[in-house]
């Protein structure tokens, strides 16, 4: 897929023309990208969208058609056009794996190289990283609500934008969905494609039982009839079940059922009561109309008979209390080889400064206990205090037993990919395991468990010293 380097915001631009005139373009610098608030007020979040990221750093170069727009708005010096033609990515990226269960106040990625190349791609890196790890989180809460029945994803119509369906296709797959009616993302993903007809497919015909027959010889072998264009129980079940006999005696098997409004939770007993009794226990039951993760389980514990959840808007928008938006951000933390801080009058906004570690601490039992950030150089193990990275004052102690290892990896080195691209059902995978491994009550979506992450002795202490330094000077 094409990125233009246009899609990003004008202060990139100018800023990296202001570099240029000031010397400072090619100075060595650090960022990190990361979150302040976990999405949904859950307990945590699943990391997605870096290979559409470093897919866009690989193939980074200005068109000419591009430089002749920038050229046109005025803005900008020849000097400057001139050395957009030859500008490239050629640093590093330290990352999580896609799928991987992380938090607030993380470095996920780290971005380092020049100035110049490390600034402009703030843009273009935050549009990846935070739409697709607000739609994998989205998918997993929606899959964990589920609680074994399959989830496919049906947001396309309602997506932000052609790019945003297409993303959310793939992040939702990410989060544990195993399908989508996106037929693009089927082929451009490996995705598997599902589907029915829509409630036009029975009003085109003169009546419902037509309209179920006429699907049935389309597609006698895949055929999921949609219900409740007139009534459920009085005429679409009804209907379904003598299809279901024609097909029998053709051979072929009516594969399932969909119900898109009314009491899903009643509507489907009464379903599955319908069509065992008439001998079709192995029909499949989909529901759909404005799912959720709240929604799915109050249907479940309803006594729901649903065999699959179509879940369209409100998680391909990540649509939810706490959700809309990742407010991911992206902060320079190291700039000629010096730590650098930003420093507001609130420590919750306060940054990490400089290059750092990111660990996983695993308990005995093989949970995680939670996450400690330190220093490039730092070497921690069980039994060290830890700090609260919003409030210094509050501290803890590792258990001793504990084992840590760093979360991430360098996943782009000279501005190329350093592996292989995963598949989309190994971070699947990755996200089911992790969340697996959570300590108990971080999946709630009421008041879940505040999972600690934690920053190191000699990285606290490095930040208040720059802390004090920068107000000394004021």
């Amino acid at each position: 897929m094409l990125y233009s380097p246009l899609l990003t915001d004008l202060y990139e631009l100018t800023m990296l023309a202001g570099y240029l005139e000031e010397g400072m373009a090619e100075k060595p610098a650090v960022f990190d990208l990361f979150f302040r608030t976990n999405p949904f007020e859950g307990g945590y979040a699943v990391f997605a969208g870096l290979e559409t990221a470093l897919e866009y750093l690989e193939q980074l170069r200005f068109q000419p058609e591009e430089l002749d727009y920038l050229r046109g708005t005025g803005l900008f010096r020849e000097r400057f056009i001139e050395f957009l033609r030859e500008f490239r990515f050629r640093g590093k990226i330290t990352a999580p794996q896609e799928g991987t269960a992380v938090f607030a106040n993380e470095p996920l990625l780290t971005v380092e190289g020049t100035l110049a190349e490390a600034q402009f791609v703030e843009t273009a890196l935050l549009t990846n990283i935070n739409f697709q790890t607000l739609i994998a989180t989205k998918g997993a809460r929606i899959c964990h609500a589920a609680d074994g029945a399959e989830v496919i994803e049906f947001g396309l119509r309602r997506a932000q934008g052609p790019d945003g369906g297409l993303s959310a296709s793939r992040a939702a797959c990410i989060g544990g969905v195993q399908g989508t009616s996106n037929v693009l993302a089927g082929m451009v993903y490996g995705l598997p494609v599902r589907g029915t007809h829509a409630h036009s497919w029975v009003q085109a015909f003169p009546d419902e039982l037509s309209a179920f027959r006429a699907y049935a010889d389309v597609f006698p072998d895949s055929t999921i009839l949609l219900v409740d264009t007139y009534d459920t129980l009085k005429s679409g079940l009804p209907n379904t079940i003598t299809v279901a006999r024609e097909l029998r005696k053709q051979g072929h098997e009516l594969r399932g059922i969909r119900i898109d409004s009314g009491d899903l939770a009643f509507l489907s007993q009464q379903a599955r009561l319908m069509l065992d009794e008439a001998g079709f226990g192995n029909v499949r039951i989909v529901a759909s109309n404005e799912l959720d993760e709240n929604v799915i389980e109050s249907i479940r514990l309803e006594g729901g008979k649903i065999d699959i959840y179509g879940v369209g808007t409100k998680l391909a928008t990540g649509e939810g209390v706490g959700g809309g938006a990742l407010g991911g951000v992206y902060k320079l933390v190291a700039a000629d080889g010096q730590p650098k801080l930003k420093v507001t009058s609130d420590i919750a906004k306060a940054t990490l400064p400089g290059k750092k570690q990111l660990l996983r601490a695993i308990g005995e039992d093989g949970h995680f206990v939670q996450d400690v950030v330190c220093l490039q150089d730092d070497r921690i193990q069980g039994g060290d205090k830890v700090y609260d990275p919003i409030n210094p004052l509050r501290h803890t102690t590792l258990p001793p037993g504990c084992h840590l290892y760093d979360l991430r990896r360098v996943v782009m080195e000279n501005g190329r990919r350093t592996n292989a691209p995963e598949t989309l059902g190994t971070m699947a995978e990755r996200t089911r395991r992790d969340l697996s491994l959570l300590p108990q009550g971080c999946l709630r979506f009421i008041n879940p468990h505040r999972y600690k992450v934690s920053i190191s002795g000699s990285l606290n202490d490095l930040r208040n010293m720059l802390i004090n330094d920068i107000r000394k000077g004021e």
